[in-house]
């Protein structure tokens, strides 16, 4: 790979539950002063878009540079049981095709050293091998001097529960009294994170609205709440990029700013319309040639991970389904696409293709309401203020865009004339050409990556957790070899003459497998990519196999010494 001081460290700056409402694109009412100089040093896009409309679909694709419909991820809320619906076949972890590793694995196979602090919520537990570092003191500065890092921030606060009143927290905290004590006690830490209400900088009266939600106090304030919330995230973002400078580091730093989905609004998250999955994304490199240009080329979230690769000198798996949108194996697509499945307690199946101009929904129960029952939903005021209006026959005709009983079996919208895309044209003869090439395009789409889409996710969790129970990796074997030991059988105890190397064995098809020879409770565990070399010396090597959605196996051990 080279010196590692020619290899370009990689930033993450990720934002949950955000659309590009920053003043870089446009917002007068932002206050993204650190956000809008970043673009002004970098590269601003504006048609970057998302593979789901809620987070956990849309972050195991950014972390695989897979669809969450062939890996099976679709799905929103696996891990958990919902005392509500105890039918659903969860707790589950997805468990992706044997070959599937995660992007920072394979940059540290590559000598990068990889940190997340601190979100993951892929649809399964981060393996042990994906990071050096994975928690909420993860920072580039732990690492080796001169190695080359990626380095991942999330930033929460404006998740869509941070626009509730104190009161749907205390609900949501009441609901989660009622759950599992262990396994909601982040989750009710997040909420209770949310319970004081700081007061009000943005001003209500000056949000702008859009025409399918209704404009009343209530949902005013929500709106103003989250602008307030940006404006914290860009003092976040104005912090990460200060300790940039502080080290050194911008001069050879590649920071991407983007939000996992759109906003969380009624409409926007959880929905394949642009409110739902058009983000914010910019991306600064070093000796960048185009400061301060607009990029108006399609890029799906998909590529990040792909783009990182490339742009690292990794080469990229081509099973990936992504593809790079920078450096010299860029390649640019006609068409992003985005899904809908099981979100919480409620089935569903929307596929959406979009180019530059139009987008095509594909709604496979028509017959279902669009407003399905997913309680988590109904805690925000917009929410609620719609319901309430609906109650009172108060609502204008927009206003009751997400508020039908049935539902087209197609949409399709002119994204550049009605960005709200409130104007169905499927039924339009003038558009019937733009209909069946995108119908098309879908049909192909499907054909090759919706794998799980049409499979009952029951049936699905049998394929991967037999019997539903985890299946668990295969404990490793730890063989020496040297001139008189030809690795025939692992051991776990010698004297021999060095030097010798050490290879590790898994039995599990498609495992990765951590070692350390540190003798510690809390080890720092390195990933395996070739033979431990031996040289001489007391040697305590422990090692343990992982592969995505199983249960991690058992630590293997062995003692040599090494004359």
């Amino acid at each position: 790979m080279g010196n590692k001081e020619q290899r370009p460290n990689i930033l993450w700056i990720s934002l949950e539950d955000t659309s590009p409402r920053f003043g870089c694109y446009g917002d007068s009412l932002a206050r993204t002063p650190h956000i809008d100089r970043l673009a002004q040093e970098g590269v601003l896009y504006r048609n970057a878009f998302a593979t789901a409309g809620v987070c956990a679909p849309s972050r195991s694709s950014i972390i695989t540079g897979m669809y969450p419909t062939a890996i099976g991820a679709q799905h929103m809320r696996t891990e958990h049981v919902n005392k509500s619906t105890p039918e659903l076949p969860t707790p589950y972890s997805t468990v992706p095709p044997a070959h599937v590793k995660l992007i920072p694995e394979m940059l540290r196979a590559n000598g990068y050293y990889c940190t997340n602090n601190s979100k993951t919520d892929y649809q399964f537990q981060a393996p042990l091998t994906a990071w050096d570092e994975n928690g909420m003191a993860a920072h580039w500065r732990n690492r080796e001097s001169g190695q080359p890092f990626f380095a991942v921030f999330n930033y929460d606060d404006t998740h869509e529960n941070k626009m509730w009143p104190p009161k749907s927290i205390e609900q949501m905290l009441e609901r989660l009294e009622m759950e599992d004590e262990n396994q909601f006690a982040p989750a009710r830490a997040f909420f209770e994170s949310a319970l004081k209400e700081k007061p009000l900088i943005t001003d209500p009266d000056q949000v702008v609205l859009p025409p399918y939600l209704p404009d009343t106090p209530a949902t005013r304030r929500a709106l103003a709440r989250h602008y307030d919330n940006l404006a914290d995230a860009d003092a976040f973002v104005g912090r990460i990029l200060e300790q940039l400078e502080e080290d050194g580091l911008s001069d050879n730093t590649i920071v991407m700013l983007w939000s996992d989905h759109g906003e969380g609004l009624p409409r926007a998250k959880r929905w394949t319309y642009d409110a739902g999955i058009r983000v914010p994304l910019i991306v600064r490199s070093p000796g960048e040639t185009e400061a301060g240009k607009v990029n108006d080329q399609l890029i799906s979230l998909i590529d990040l991970g792909p783009t990182v690769l490339s742009l690292a000198g990794v080469p990229v798996p081509r099973y990936l389904h992504g593809r790079p949108f920078l450096g010299e194996h860029s390649e640019p697509r006609e068409y992003i696409f985005a899904t809908r499945d099981r979100y919480d307690e409620s089935y569903d199946k929307v596929r959406a293709v979009r180019d530059n101009q139009y987008k095509y929904i594909r709604n496979d129960y028509p017959d279902q309401p669009y407003l399905q029952w997913i309680p988590f939903s109904h805690f925000h005021p917009a929410y609620q203020e719609l319901k309430r209006l609906q109650l009172a026959g108060t609502l204008t005709d927009e206003q009751h865009a997400l508020l039908q009983n049935r539902r087209p079996p197609e949409e399709l919208y002119d994204c550049m004339n009605d960005p709200h895309e409130l104007n169905n044209l499927a039924e339009d003869p003038d558009h019937r050409e733009q209909l069946l090439r995108l119908r098309k395009v879908l049909d192909e789409w499907c054909e090759r990556y919706d794998v799980w889409g049409d499979i009952p996710e029951a049936q699905m969790v049998q394929t991967m957790w037999p019997n539903l129970i985890q299946p668990q990796t295969a404990k490793p074997l730890i063989i020496p070899i040297n001139d008189k030991l030809p690795g025939l059988m692992p051991m776990q105890e010698g004297t021999f003459t060095g030097p010798a190397e050490i290879v590790l064995h898994s039995a599990t098809q498609g495992a990765s497998i951590a070692y350390t020879l540190e003798d510690s409770p809390n080890p720092r565990w390195e990933l395996y990519t070739g033979p431990i070399i031996l040289t001489g010396g007391h040697v305590q090597i422990r090692a343990i196999a992982v592969r995505i959605g199983y249960k991690d196996s058992d630590i293997s051990e062995a003692i040599f010494n090494v004359q």
